[in-house]
């Protein structure tokens, strides 16, 4: 029975994503919580692209009329993903992060919990640090920015929320995961947004529900008051924005335990201190997720801790801090869609 769970594992290891071995074979344990072995036979079939169920059948060399109810359930317990038209439904395999583990956010035990945070180190340090192209970016709060700074529409999240026809808000799988645990903050939960096609995928799924763009921004105002960090997708047409915090994200998590975090970390900012403003009052420390600020007389900014959030400029009562837009040959254009993410991630890694 390994056998066809150490053959899933390579499988979603080839995503772009990744989903690399240990050895202590802990990623294997969470597969056998999530899948059936019939269930990780199947999903080790299916590839990136939407495929109807009589294709994946005819390849699987089973019946239509058998496996089309499997692929339904297994979608709806976010172990692949489901997409296409209302009563013509697709199939293809979703990705271990981001992607089958914020699936189950509803589906959440101690004992997975444990798992996957003992892997989540693993994962991260050996995909999200092996690639340029990251999943995730960081933009900063708007209010954050001075008027005399000129951002592009992928870099505003009140422009990225505008232009959506479709969200749905659903709840942090990583505060969630904390909170059930014991740990974590008091932060909001329902703090993540999801668009277009996985928006629909999260409601039909009942792991969000759908609101306006009204909400949307509502909910933006919430996290910025809450000190988190905005992490939209890394594409010029994101399909989520996380809200995360130092204490729960597993990117953050471990991007801080980096000595330079900014090196890992696509933004097109960084904070610096007006010095004759700054009053050494410390309020920033606890804003920044990142240990970028250090204060003396006066607060300081370590730039190679600096991810550009802006969470220090909005809590400081002085206006002594301000972001700094980085060079050109330092800013980041993100991947035009989320293809074109995952196409440069898998090259990066040897994939394609």
């Amino acid at each position: 029975m390994n056998d066809v769970y150490q053959k899933l594992a390579r499988h979603l290891d080839n995503l772009p994503a990744g989903f690399p071995a240990t050895e202590t074979g802990v990623e294997i344990r969470i597969l056998k919580r999530l899948f059936t072995s019939k269930e990780a036979e199947i999903a080790a079939s299916l590839g990136m692209m939407p495929e109807t169920p009589s294709a994946i059948a005819e390849r699987l060399k089973m019946d239509e009329k058998e496996l089309e109810p499997m692929l339904k359930d297994m979608s709806l317990k976010g172990l692949i993903y489901r997409a296409g038209k209302p009563g013509e439904p697709l199939y293809m395999n979703a990705q271990f992060v981001v992607g089958i583990w914020e699936f189950q956010v509803n589906r959440l035990n101690l004992d997975l919990i444990k798992d996957f945070n003992e892997y989540s180190p693993y994962l991260l340090g050996k995909g999200w640090q092996a690639t340029k192209t990251k999943q995730l970016r960081v933009i900063p709060i708007s209010q954050s920015l001075s008027a005399d700074v000129t951002t592009m529409p992928y870099d505003e999240a009140e422009q990225i929320i505008k232009k959506q026809s479709k969200i749905v808000v659903v709840p942090c799988i990583c505060r969630t995961e904390h909170k059930m645990a014991g740990k974590g903050c008091d932060r909001p939960i329902e703090a993540c947004l999801a668009f277009g096609s996985g928006a629909y995928y999260y409601e039909e799924n009942g792991i969000g529900r759908s609101i306006s763009k009204e909400e949307a921004l509502g909910i933006l105002a919430k996290g910025r008051e809450a000190g988190l960090v905005l992490q939209p997708g890394n594409s010029q047409r994101p399909g989520n924005i996380c809200m995360c915090c130092g204490c729960c994200c597993q990117v953050l998590k471990n991007l801080s335990s980096l000595a330079e975090p900014a090196k890992e970390t696509h933004s097109n900012f960084y904070a610096e201190v007006f010095a004759d403003d700054c009053t050494g009052c410390g309020v920033c420390l606890d804003r920044c997720q990142m240990k970028a600020i250090v204060v003396d007389d006066v607060a300081l900014v370590k730039k190679e801790r600096c991810i550009g959030c802006g969470l220090c400029v909005t809590s400081c009562a002085f206006e002594a801090m301000h972001l700094v837009e980085k060079a050109p040959e330092d800013r980041w254009m993100p991947p035009a869609n989320v293809v074109e993410t995952y196409m440069n991630i898998a090259k990066e890694r040897g994939k394609m």
